[in-house]
């Protein structure tokens, strides 16, 4: 039944249904992530903010590019065009992604200073990419080779989630400067 609807407005409204699923399923894994790193009360901010960004970002984000890359690979199937579009994805989109989110969480979830969020850009940006690489590209292969265009998003958006927890966790455990105030 539920399966059902989704897949309704999935055909009928593909955007915001890709959009309104990131959203739900980034404000899940960062629920997930203040529990585990042992929050009693969830930061109601954070998780709208952390909600914001998949519905507003991650979602269009992943609609619009698994379009372009059947577009670049129109026509072409199979293990070695999976494969050149996980090279692509995981040399432009991934870097991308890692970086956006890393400026988004300092400058709008902390609410801390350029100079702050460059500084741990400069300092953990590099591990946090190469953590991506050990993992993302399998991710993406599978979803280039078993799953179903109007899908991809859906499951990037999966997996994504328990990526999006580590980087939280990583950012909550490394936030080692008090975030700026809202009216400073």
């Amino acid at each position: 039944m539920a399966g059902e609807a989704y897949m309704r407005q999935l055909r009928a409204y593909p955007l915001r249904t890709k959009a309104v699923t990131s959203g739900v399923l980034a404000g899940c894994s960062d629920a997930i992530a203040q529990k585990i790193a042992g929050a009693k009360k969830l930061q109601l901010r954070r998780l709208l903010l952390i909600t914001l960004y998949g519905f507003a970002y991650a979602g269009p984000f992943g609609h619009f590019f698994h379009k372009l890359m059947d577009w670049i690979f129109k026509g072409k199937k199979g293990r070695e065009t999976a494969a050149n579009k996980v090279i692509v994805e995981q040399l432009t989109a991934s870097p991308l992604n890692n970086l956006l989110f890393m400026i988004y969480y300092g400058l709008v979830v902390e609410g801390r200073p350029s100079e702050q969020v460059k500084s741990k850009i400069k300092k953990e940006y590099a591990n946090i990419q190469l953590t991506s690489w050990k993992f993302r590209p399998i991710v993406s292969w599978i979803n280039y080779e078993y799953v179903p265009l109007q899908h991809r998003v859906l499951f990037a958006s999966s997996v994504a989630s328990c990526w999006a927890v580590f980087l939280n966790l990583k950012a909550a455990r490394s936030s080692s400067l008090p975030a700026a105030s809202k009216n400073a």
